[in-house]
């Protein structure tokens, strides 16, 4: 997985951790020990020490660029560069609680190659409360059409088949983590996001989606002097346009989120 660009992906930060602020709303206690796995640049470390003031709260994240960001902007908090799936494994990286309260993360477990199997270790971490969000929009036009873009020649034969990633539905979600002891709340939301200037649908996905094809032909037009990238950007950011119309208020952008709960005792 590439690494990501925290200035590219905080260009929408409101629109962004909305979806947060809506699974910590939904997660009861008052946990004294938080990790959050997938931290980012850190943005959302205020939420959590707001929700919850004096728990210690340990961000993770395996983007070298994220950690980087996140330590800078927020000097005094903790974040850890690291992979989720050691912690699952039972292998913590340094400086990551094996036991913390709440185990918590937004927006980051589907990129993980079979997510779902993982869900089970992950929620044994907590002892109280497991929650997390993934985008269930892997079937909208912005993703279709990525993977239709980026299938064509000569796109194809630099960045390979691009994956829809295998996001569970709510129900998916409730009979993985449900079992004795264990109360799971699942639940979706479709946002409409209203999004500002001009090709701002490209902007969106282009910071969080479309990375791995976005910097496979942007490493590969720096090897050999082409512009596949630009390219792109342009077939791909016309056929956006004519999914999302822009209209006078702006560019509406539907946006579906999976949201699940576990608690446990």
């Amino acid at each position: 997985m590439p690494d990501w660009s925290p200035s590219d992906y905080l260009r929408f930060t409101d629109e962004r951790s909305r979806p947060f602020a809506e699974l910590l709303a939904r997660v009861p206690g008052t946990p004294r020990s938080v990790l959050d796995l997938g931290c980012g640049p850190g943005h959302l470390a205020a939420m959590l020490r707001r929700r919850w003031p004096g728990a210690d709260v340990v961000g993770l994240d395996a983007s070298p660029a994220m950690i980087d960001a996140a330590r800078a902007a927020d000097p005094d908090g903790r974040y850890v560069l690291g992979d989720l799936r050691d912690l699952a494994a039972g292998h913590p990286p340094t400086g990551v609680p094996s036991r913390p309260d709440l185990v918590i993360s937004n927006a980051t477990l589907q990129w993980v190659p079979d997510h779902r199997d993982l869900l089970p270790a992950l929620a044994g971490l907590a002892r109280e409360a497991f929650a997390f969000s993934v985008p269930g929009n892997q079937d909208a036009p912005s993703h279709r059409l990525l993977r239709e873009v980026a299938a064509r020649g000569p796109y194809a034969d630099v960045v390979g088949p691009v994956p829809r990633r295998a996001v569970g539905d709510p129900a998916d979600y409730l009979e993985i983590l449900a079992g004795p002891g264990r109360a799971v709340d699942a639940w979706e939301t479709t946002y409409t996001h209203v999004l500002p200037g001009e090709d701002p649908v490209l902007r969106w996905i282009s910071a969080t989606g479309a990375q791995p094809v976005l910097q496979a032909l942007a490493a590969h037009d720096a090897d050999h002097g082409t512009t596949l990238r630009e390219q792109f950007d342009a077939e791909y950011g016309a056929a956006l346009r004519r999914a999302y119309p822009r209209h006078p208020y702006g560019t509406p952008l539907a946006f579906r989120r999976v949201f699940v709960g576990v608690t446990t005792g």
